[in-house]
C-alpha cells in the first residue's frame, strides 16, 4: 500500500452512515425488520457486525447464520423492504457532531474531498440531504460500481472523481469494511469509533489513525498533513 504523498495536500474520502452522519442503527433496525418479515430471526448486534459491507455480501453472510442459501426472491424481497423500512427512519437521522464543520473547513481550505457510500442513491439520498453538499463534490453510491465494500470500487471511484490517486488520499470511515477497502485502494484509512467499532478493531482492520468522531477529526487534522496555509 502506498502512503499519500503529505508533501502535498491529500484528499478525503469519506464514508456516509456512521461517519458523516449518524444513521447506523437505523440501517440495523431496518435490516431487522427486513428479515422479521421474511419470518427470519437474527439478534441485532449480528446485524451491526455487517453494516457497512455491501448487501450483497450481507446477505451471503446471512447464508451463514441460517445455514441455508436465500433464493435469489428472498434476496430481493429483503433488500427491498430494508429500504422500505428505512425510509421512514430519515427522521430519526442526524449529522454527526462536527461533520458540518469539518466539510466547511476542508471547502475553504480547498482540501479535496469526496463521499463513497454502499448504500443506494434511494437509501442515501435523505442523510446526504442533511449535509447541505456543496456543487461539484463528488458522490458515489453502490449504483455506480461493480462491487462495494470491503471492495475498493466505491473508493477508487471517488479518487477518480476527484483527479487524485488512491495513493494521496485518506478513506474515512467508521466500520472494518472501510479500513478494508481503503487498503484495497491502497489509501490510508482514518478511522472514527461513531459508528461502534472498537479503537482496536479499527486498527486491526488498518486504520492509520482514530478519532471520536468528525469534530475530533477536525481537531487533528494537522496529524494528516493538513493545515492552514499548506
Amino acid at each position: 500500500m502506498s502512503s499519500p504523498n503529505l508533501s502535498a495536500r491529500p484528499a478525503l474520502l469519506f464514508d456516509l452512515d456512521g461517519t458523516l452522519v449518524d444513521s447506523v442503527y437505523q440501517n440495523v433496525l431496518a435490516w431487522r425488520q427486513a428479515l422479521e418479515i421474511e419470518g427470519i430471526s437474527l439478534s441485532v448486534w449480528r446485524i451491526h457486525r455487517r453494516i457497512g459491507m455491501s448487501g450483497g455480501l450481507f446477505l451471503k453472510a446471512l447464508d451463514r447464520e441460517l445455514g441455508r442459501s436465500l433464493s435469489h426472491e428472498e434476496a430481493e424481497r429483503l433488500r427491498e423492504n430494508h429500504a422500505k423500512s428505512y425510509l421512514p427512519l430519515w427522521d430519526q437521522i442526524r449529522p454527526l457532531p462536527g461533520t458540518r464543520e469539518l466539510l466547511t473547513t476542508l471547502t475553504e481550505m480547498r482540501v479535496p474531498w469526496a463521499i463513497a457510500t454502499s448504500g443506494s442513491v434511494r437509501t442515501a439520498k435523505g442523510p446526504l440531504d442533511l449535509l447541505q453538499i456543496p456543487a461539484g463534490i463528488p458522490v458515489v453510491t453502490r449504483d455506480q460500481v461493480a462491487y462495494a465494500k470491503p471492495n475498493p470500487d466505491l473508493f477508487l471511484a471517488a479518487a477518480e472523481r476527484l483527479g487524485v490517486p488512491p495513493g494521496d488520499c485518506f478513506v474515512v470511515g467508521d466500520s472494518i469494511w472501510d479500513l478494508l477497502a481503503a487498503q484495497r485502494a491502497g489509501s490510508l484509512g482514518i478511522g472514527l469509533l461513531s459508528g461502534g467499532y472498537g479503537s482496536d478493531e479499527l486498527v486491526r482492520a488498518g486504520a492509520y489513525r482514530v478519532y471520536d468522531d468528525p469534530a475530533d477529526l477536525l481537531a487533528h487534522l494537522d496529524e494528516l498533513g493538513i493545515r492552514a496555509g499548506s
